[in-house]
């Protein structure tokens, strides 16, 4: 594993930080960026999703600005409906009905600051598709609680990976944090060619 001191990891999602372990990358800090997640009139998905990971990374590097921050956003969507994080069974539970069956998409966006004052921003939209579920499914997985705080209202790193399909894209990215983007922007500053 490579410590880097001056990378900050401007998320509250253990996901997140998993996923930056599997490029052998140990953040210096992780930081909970406090903000408002709200989309915009109109807002398109994608745009969204770039949006929030950037205002997560600044809001840190505000008060960090001799550090690198990589901030990160997941959104899931069907259609032009965004289906943000929540914590309501009854929101959840109407997420998983509009998805089951169909294909929707996941965004992940990625954002570096770096203290030369670079903003960096990469995003990656995967496809998903749900089986068709029973509401004996939609009412297990919802008292599984698994969903809770997870964009689309599943993960698909625990049960609800079995009742996918299929998928195109990149795994990583719809878990929360696409790594070869990672990788990309990370590489322009550190040398991450330490792996033995």
């Amino acid at each position: 594993m490579l410590k880097i001191d001056s990378l900050v990891l401007a998320s509250s999602s253990e996901y997140r930080l998993r996923l930056l372990k599997q490029l052998m990358i140990v953040p210096g800090e992780v930081i909970s960026p406090d903000l408002d997640e709200s989309v915009h009139k109109g807002e398109l998905p994608r745009l969204y999703a770039e949006r929030v990971a950037r205002e997560k990374a600044l809001k840190v590097f505000s008060s960090r600005p001799d550090k690198f921050v990589l901030g990160a956003d997941t959104v899931a969507y069907c259609g032009r409906r965004i289906m943000l994080k929540t914590d309501d069974e009854a929101q959840a539970t109407e997420y998983l009905e509009m998805i089951s069956g169909r294909r929707h998409r996941v965004c992940t966006a990625v954002c570096l600051c770096a203290p030369t004052g670079d903003v960096r921003v990469r995003s990656v939209v995967s496809v998903v598709k749900f089986k068709r579920l029973s509401k004996d499914e939609i009412d297990c997985y919802i008292r599984s609680g698994e969903w809770k705080g997870k964009a689309g209202g599943y993960s698909i790193q625990g049960w609800a990976g079995a009742l996918i399909s299929w998928m195109q894209g990149s795994h990583s990215s719809i878990v929360g944090l696409p790594l070869h983007e990672t990788y990309c922007l990370l590489s322009g500053y550190f040398k991450l060619t330490h792996i033995p």
